[in-house]
Formats: C-alpha cells, structure tokens, sequence
C-alpha cells in the first residue's frame, strides 16, 4: 500500500513539474464531430447515477456537438489512486470529482482549469451565490479551479430500535438533557454490543485504514491533525493523546465500537450508530428499524461539526476542455445544484435552507436537515487535507497500525506518528 500511496504522490507531483515547464496549459487538438465527454466520480449508487445521466441527457439536447457524456465509477477508497494513475498514464478524464485531502495538491498542480469566466458568463448561474466558505478550498489567486458541489458535514444516524432493547435513550432525549456527548454516547454503544450482540458505534469508511474520517470524532478535543498553516504535527498533541485514548478505550475495553476484521453495516440493521453524511440517508428507503439524524456528539471542548468536500473540476489537458467546462455550468446550474441538493449539500447560500433540502431529502425532516447540515456548515471544519497528502496519508496510517491493538501505548504511537510525518509537512 505505501507503493501505490507513493505512486499516487509522484502522480500530482509530476502535474506539478509539467505545469511549471508550460506542459500543461494548453488542451490537446480538439477532433471532428460529437464528441464524448467522461467525469470520475466516487458513487455507484442507482439514484445518483439516474440523476446524472438525467443531467447529461438535458444537456445533449441543446449541445449536438457534444457525444456521450459518461459517468466513470472508480472505487471510494482507490479514487484518487486511481484518478493520479490514469493521468499520469494520459488517460485523464475530462472532468473529475476530487476530494478535499487531494484539493490542495490538484489546485495548486496547474493541471485544472480556472472555472470563474465560463460559470460568471453563463446565463442565470449565480456565480456570487457560492458561498466564500464552501469555495475557499478550491481557490488560487482568485481564481476557483473546482466547483464545491458537495459541502457535508457529519452526522449520525442512530438505530432508535436497537437502543430500545438495550434500554437505552433515545438521541432527541438526550440531546434535550444536555448529555448527548461522547461520554454517554460510547456508553450506550457498550450497552447495544453487550445486550442484544450486535456492533455499537461505526466510524463508517474508516475500517482502520482511512484514518482521517477520525477527524469525526477527534474534533470533540479540539485535535487536529497539523496546524493551520500545515508546518507542525498536530498528532502527539495532549488533546489528540487524550482523543485516541477514549477511542482506543472505547473499541478494545467498553467494545463501544466494533475492532479492527469486524464488518457491522448500520444500513442493514448491524449497529447502533454510524457517522456518515447525509447522501447515505438514500440507503434508509427500505429501512426495517427505526432511525434518527442527529450533530456529532459533544466533546471535552463543547459541540463541533467536521465537514467533507467534493470539488469538481476540468482537466486543462483535456482535448475536450472547453466542451467539459460547459458542461460543468450546466451540471451546477441553480435548477441542477437544487436536484443533486438531495444527495449533496450545495454550496449555494440560496439553497442552504432546511425548507429548501427538505423538498428534495424526502426521508430526511426539516429539522435534522437544519441541525446537521445547515448548523454543520455553519461550524465546520474541514477534514484534513495537505499538499502531498497522498504519501502523508499513507505514512499516517501505516504509523498509526500499532495503535488497533489491545495493550497499545496511545501517546508513544502518536509521538511515533509525528516522528515520520513532521519532515514531510515542510516546517
């Protein structure tokens, strides 16, 4: 795994070096004919992609010169491998979805193209409706290089049921007490595990590899995992030292969350809890067992919200880079930035209402779309990212191994951590 993090990392390192000598500021020939525009993207959801190729198929309508508009699948936890790898071997998408950890590396590479004339110049798009705080990652020089077409915080989705026969409270009366924190909460995780057998808390997506969704629950101390301005580990802190300590608590003694080799899906009915962002919520349209959306629980230092960000953006390479520009405008356009609202919190203020989310997040109520997302927003920090993040991201986890047993000493491994990660971070 350190081979392909690394690979990955040469990747965008290699964008950056072709960008510095010209090599990627002008867009292949563009060829004769219609042609066929392809976007990477994460899900391979039903709904999502319906909605996609519903998008696409508006678009063809009124744009004969474009082909087949494909949307390519690539898997979550491969993506930005993936993506680095099909570039580096000049089979680059014309667009693609990028995640935040990877917003700085492929802003700053020079490989995207600057977004600002064409989406200001198309008409009814509301480009001053983006809000600063949902752009701000995407930006260089004043110029946005990624749409934010999905600004989620976390929440968690609680299995009402299950807590039920555990003889548990329900979120809304704790939450209503004061005493939805993280103290209570692995409390009752031990008490669904020990009573009726099945898993208590699931950090979904992290499976002790994708160590940064953590950050979910690590922000209740105030942890971070470096420092503002990126220089200075942050992982041998005495908060993140206390953090660490109450997960690893809380999987290999009270068992509140499932160990390392144990597979629990909330959506099946498996756990109690899962923290995840609202596009999952489509996953509950069958649901068996009562549930709920509730904040992140409060931590030592109070409420918090952690955020994740998707950008979507054009490869200036691309033969079709003008074509795939506009096809952006018109994918988040205020009609279209409204339909994918229902999976994807938008970066539009217009939009950022519980009112307005709720007509197209039927299974979600008002209420917890504007405690989640909307409050979320408001308060949220973004998960980590960093330029280089790539070969960061694997040295962290590879570090951080020795912390998923039972016995371990959480500050030594995180000193530990710092000891590889601080002469990367360019301090």
């Amino acid at each position: 795994m350190k081979r392909i993090g690394k690979l990955a990392a040469v990747a965008l390192a290699g964008l950056l070096t072709m960008t510095a000598c010209g090599g990627a500021t002008e867009a292949a020939p563009a060829k004769q004919g219609p042609q066929p525009l392809r976007m990477t993207i994460w899900t391979s959801n039903e709904a999502h992609l319906k909605l996609f190729n519903e998008i696409a198929a508006e678009y063809r309508k009124s744009h004969p010169d474009v082909g087949e508009i494909t949307f390519d699948p690539i898997p979550f936890e491969s993506y930005t491998t993936t993506l680095t790898t099909q570039i580096a071997g000049g089979n680059a998408p014309d667009l693609a979805w990028i995640l935040e950890s990877s917003a700085p590396d492929f802003v700053s590479s020079g490989a995207l193209a600057p977004l600002d004339d064409t989406l200001r110049a198309a008409g009814g798009y509301g480009f001053d409706d983006l809000t600063p705080s949902a752009t701000k990652l995407w930006q260089s020089e004043g110029k946005l290089y990624a749409y934010p077409f999905s600004t989620s915080p976390f929440g968690v989705f609680v299995n009402t049921d299950l807590l039920k026969k555990a003889g548990q409270k329900t979120p809304a009366e704790l939450i209503k007490d004061g005493k939805w924190t993280w103290e209570t909460v692995a409390a009752q995780n031990a008490a669904v595990a020990a009573k009726t057998g099945k898993a208590g808390m699931v950090v979904r997506d992290f499976d002790y590899k994708n160590w940064d969704n953590l950050a979910s629950v690590w922000g209740g101390w105030g942890a971070q995992a470096w420092s503002e301005d990126g220089k200075t580990c942050g992982f041998d802190s005495p908060e993140m030292v206390e953090a660490m300590t109450f997960l690893h608590k809380s999987i290999f003694t009270d068992k509140a969350f499932p160990g390392p080799g144990t597979t629990a899906d909330f959506f099946a009915g498996d756990s109690a809890m899962t923290i995840t962002q609202i596009s999952r919520a489509s996953l509950l349209q069958d649901a068996t067992f009562g549930w709920d959306l509730v904040p992140l629980p409060a931590g030592p230092k109070g409420e918090y919200s952690v955020i994740g960000q998707a950008g979507l953006g054009v490869f200036k390479k691309s033969a079709n880079a003008k074509a795939a520009t506009d096809f952006l405008a018109f994918f988040t356009s205020p009609a279209n930035s409204a339909k994918l609202a229902a999976y994807f919190p938008p970066p539009r203020a217009s939009q950022l209402t519980a009112d307005t989310m709720a007509k197209t997040n039927p299974l979600l109520k008002p209420g917890q779309l504007q405690e989640v997302v909307i409050g979320g927003i408001e308060k949220g920090v973004v998960k980590p990212n960093h330029i280089g993040q790539a070969e960061l991201s694997q040295t962290v986890r590879a570090a951080l191994d020795p912390l998923w047993q039972p016995g371990a000493d959480v500050k030594a491994v995180l000193g530990g951590v710092c000891a590889k990660i601080q002469p990367m971070l360019g301090a």
